[in-house]
């Protein structure tokens, strides 16, 4: 067996349900988030990869889950746009449509557009810094703080009073300034 085949069985075994959690905080679905997951396995080991270890692996398919989830989102927004050209409305309304839907953090998050979603859960899911997750998204500093910020006035709108989440920005914005 290949190494990377053995690293493969291992990522997946010991580390498969993080990556399907940290996948459905982004996708807001579990089974959505199973196969942004496969895809990203998919795309990382497909041609043999060079990976030697499990933890150098996990943060490969981490950064390429993030990366297939934005670019499916680019896919949809624009498919959505032009849908109505080609094809008639996939769903009817129905009584289950009229159904109160519960309300925790994952719907909250559902509420968000793709980016400030992502940094959210860089943020405080990864527990990433504010520079870090610049690097990961190609963004500025401040883009990040914007976003950080602007995600959580949204999630209050959902969820309520989060006080914490203005202290965590605040502090890692004065922390990083020094």
């Amino acid at each position: 067996m290949a190494v990377w085949q053995e690293v493969l069985g291992d990522l997946v075994r010991t580390r498969g349900g993080a990556l399907v959690r940290y996948a459905a905080l982004l996708t807001g679905d579990v089974r959505s988030a199973e196969d942004l997951v496969q895809d990203a396995l998919v795309r990382c080991f497909s041609r043999g990869s060079a990976l030697r270890d499990v933890g150098a692996a996990e943060a490969y398919v981490r950064r390429t889950v993030l990366t297939i989830f934005l670019d499916g989102y680019r896919r949809r927004v624009r498919w959505d746009g032009l849908r109505h050209l080609v094809a008639r409305p996939e769903e009817t309304s129905g009584p289950e449509q009229s159904a109160p839907d519960r309300l925790d953090v994952h719907a909250a998050l559902a509420t968000l557009r793709p980016r400030l979603r992502a940094c959210v859960v860089l943020r405080f899911y990864d527990d990433l810094t504010v520079p870090e997750i610049a690097r990961r998204l190609d963004l500025s500093d401040g883009t990040v703080k914007r976003y950080l910020f602007d995600a959580a006035a949204q999630l209050e709108a959902v969820l309520g009073p989060l006080p914490d989440a203005h202290e965590e920005i605040e502090l890692v914005t004065t922390k990083e300034e020094r």
